[in-house]
C-alpha cells in the first residue's frame, strides 16, 4: 500500500513539472528548447532543475516579478529576438546561478539598477540591438564576474566610466553602433579603454556621432589636444565653487556661530583629470555647468584645501619646471658663445705669434744683408 501511494506521489509530482507542450525537452541535458513558437509569455510547469532555456525567435513583451521561479537552477537564458519592452526590477530574482543572460534584438529603454543584484555569477551579457540610453551606474556590482558585455546598437551617448572600472574580468566589449557625443564626458571612457586595451582586452570600434566635426572618427584617435577646453573650464569651475563656498561658509559663521556642522556644507567640484570626464552617472553640482562638465559628485567641504593645495603645487612645479627649462637654454646658449669667444681668442693667439715669428726673422736678417753690403 505504501509502495503504491509513494508511486503514485512521484507520478504527480513528475506529471506537474512536465515538459511544455510548446517546448521540446532534453532531459539528460536538462535543456528547454522553446525558439520560434509564437509565445507571448513565459512558458510554465518548467521543470526545477531545467539548467538552460532557450526563449529566441518568439513575441514576449515583458518579463514580470519573479519569471523564472520554477526554474532556479537555470545556467543560460536567451531571450534575443523578442519584443520585450519592460522588465521587472525582480525579474531575474532566485536564479543564483545565472551565467549567461541574452536580451539582444529587443526594444528595451531602460534597465533597473535592481534587476542583476542577487546574480553574482553572470559573466556573459548582451544587450545589444536595443533602445539603451544608458546603463544604471550602482549595477556594476552585479557585473564584476562578466567576461563578456555586449551593447552595440543602442542609443549610447555617453557611458559611465565608474561602471566600467568594476569590470575587472572583461574580456570582450561591443559598443559600435551607438551614437556617440564626444565631448569632455566621453575623456573617461577614452582614457579607460587605452588601459582595458593595454591590458589585452578586446573591443570593437567607437566612432564619434556629435559633435560634427568628429563624426565617424573613431574616439580612440582623436588627440587630447581636442579636449584641451574641457579641461580650462573645468578648472575655472573648480575655482569658481571653492570661492562661492568658502563665501557662504563665512557668512553662514556669521550668522549662527559655530553650530553649524561641517557635513552640512558639500563641495560639488569636477574629479581629477582622467575621471572626471567621464559618463553620464552620478550626482549633480549646484548652479549651471557648461556643456562642456561632467555632472558633479559631491564631497565634503574638508577636502577644499587640500584640492587647492594640490592645484597651487601643479600649478608652482610647472612654472619652476619652466625656469629650469628657461635656465637650461640659457646655460647652453652661454656655454656655446663661450666656446665660440675662446675658439676665436685662441685663432688670434696663434695668427699674433706666427706674426711675430714673421717679424723676428726679418730683423736678423736685415743685420746681416747691411754687413755684406
Amino acid at each position: 500500500m505504501r509502495v503504491t501511494l509513494a508511486c503514485a506521489i512521484l507520478c504527480f509530482l513528475s506529471l506537474s513539472h512536465a515538459c511544455p507542450k510548446e517546448c521540446s525537452c532534453n532531459s539528460n541535458s536538462k535543456v528547454v528548447d522553446c525558439r520560434g513558437r509564437g509565445l507571448y509569455d513565459i512558458p510554465r510547469k518548467l521543470h526545477p532543475d531545467t539548467q538552460e532555456l532557450y526563449l529566441q525567435d518568439n513575441r514576449i513583451r515583458g518579463l514580470g516579478s519573479m519569471a523564472f521561479r520554477e526554474i532556479p537552477f537555470v545556467r543560460i537564458l536567451d531571450l534575443s529576438n523578442n519584443s520585450v519592452t519592460s522588465v521587472s526590477p525582480t525579474a531575474l530574482l532566485g536564479l543564483r546561478s545565472l551565467q549567461h543572460l541574452s536580451l539582444a534584438y529587443n526594444s528595451l529603454r531602460e534597465l533597473d539598477k535592481r534587476l542583476l543584484g542577487p546574480i553574482h555569477s553572470l559573466s556573459h551579457l548582451d544587450l545589444s540591438h536595443n533602445s539603451l540610453w544608458g546603463l544604471p551606474g550602482a549595477m556594476g556590482d552585479s557585473l564584476r564576474n562578466l567576461s563578456h558585455l555586449g551593447l552595440a546598437h543602442n542609443r549610447l551617448t555617453r557611458l559611465d566610466r565608474s561602471l566600467l572600472e568594476t569590470l575587472t574580468h572583461l574580456d570582450s566589449l561591443t559598443l559600435q553602433g551607438n551614437p556617440w557625443r564626444c565631448d569632455c564626458q566621453l575623456i573617461g571612457l577614452k582614457l579607460w579603454l587605452e588601459t582595458y586595451l593595454f591590458k589585452g582586452g578586446v573591443v570593437d570600434e567607437v566612432l564619434c556621432s556629435q559633435p560634427e566635426e568628429m563624426r565617424d572618427r573613431d574616439l580612440q584617435k582623436v588627440p587630447y589636444q581636442l579636449f584641451h577646453a574641457c579641461m580650462t573650464t573645468s578648472y575655472h569651475y573648480l575655482f569658481a565653487n571653492i570661492h562661492h563656498l568658502e563665501s557662504e561658509r563665512r557668512l553662514r559663521g556669521h550668522t549662527h556661530g559655530n553650530h553649524a556642522h561641517p557635513s552640512s556644507h558639500t563641495l560639488h567640484v569636477p574629479m581629477a583629470i582622467g575621471e572626471g570626464f567621464g559618463g553620464g552617472g552620478g550626482g549633480g553640482g549646484g548652479g549651471s555647468v557648461p556643456e562642456c562638465e561632467t555632472k558633479q559628485k559631491q564631497r565634503p567641504v574638508n577636502l577644499r584645501h587640500a584640492i587647492a593645495t594640490v592645484i597651487i603645487t601643479g600649478v608652482v612645479c610647472g612654472i619652476v619646471c619652466l625656469m629650469m627649462l628657461v635656465a637650461a637654454v640659457y646655460g647652453c646658449a652661454y656655454a656655446a658663445i663661450m666656446a665660440k669667444y675662446q675658439r676665436e681668442l685662441k685663432k688670434n693667439e696663434e695668427l699674433a705669434a706666427a706674426q711675430g715669428a714673421d717679424h723676428a726673422t726679418a730683423d736678423e736678417k736685415e743685420p746681416l744683408e747691411n754687413a755684406i753690403a
